[in-house]
């Protein structure tokens, strides 16, 4: 994907057609897919390119963030905290959880994002990393939650279209 410069990124929900892209783009990013039953991305967008991605999972007990992941080539530019945005303003109403990369708790905080116990995750976000065995700290995961209604977070130089 070659870097495009110039011109602000177009940052938007995605439609299910293009979950494909997303895909592509995702495969360094432990090989993560989404599925449009269950997920909402948000993508930052130059020309045709995807350049910077972020997923809400329905789960059965909740809303998960996660996958917020830019390609290094467009790293640096802002386009987590853009995506970031979007998702946050499109899940206004609804409580958000994830296992925030512990460097990236303060990135999350700013989107009103508060560490809490894991225990108080829904059962099925904790499930994923079962393999962690109670150990976060050892996993550089931090269980992190947004509680609905919380006014969004938004950044003066970003412009989301919608």
């Amino acid at each position: 994907m070659p870097y495009l410069s110039g011109g602000a990124a177009e940052v938007r929900e995605i439609r299910s057609d293009e979950f494909p892209d997303a895909n592509i783009v995702w495969i360094d990013y432990h090989g993560t897919t989404g599925d449009p039953a269950v997920d909402r991305i948000f993508a930052a967008c130059e020309g045709d390119a995807i350049v910077s991605l972020a997923r809400c999972r329905r789960h059965p007990d909740g809303y998960e963030v996660d996958a917020v992941f830019t390609p290094e080539i467009h790293r640096g530019r802002g386009l987590s905290r853009q995506v970031m945005t979007a998702l946050v303003e499109a899940c206004y109403n609804d409580e958000l959880t994830m296992y925030a990369v512990v460097h990236l708790r303060k990135f999350y905080g700013e989107y009103g994002f508060v560490p809490i116990p894991e225990g108080d995750l829904p059962a099925s976000v904790r499930e994923r990393y079962l393999w962690a065995a109670g150990n976060m700290e050892g996993a550089e995961v931090a269980p992190m939650r947004r509680s609905s209604g919380r006014p969004a977070i938004l950044h003066e130089s970003i412009s989301i279209n919608r």
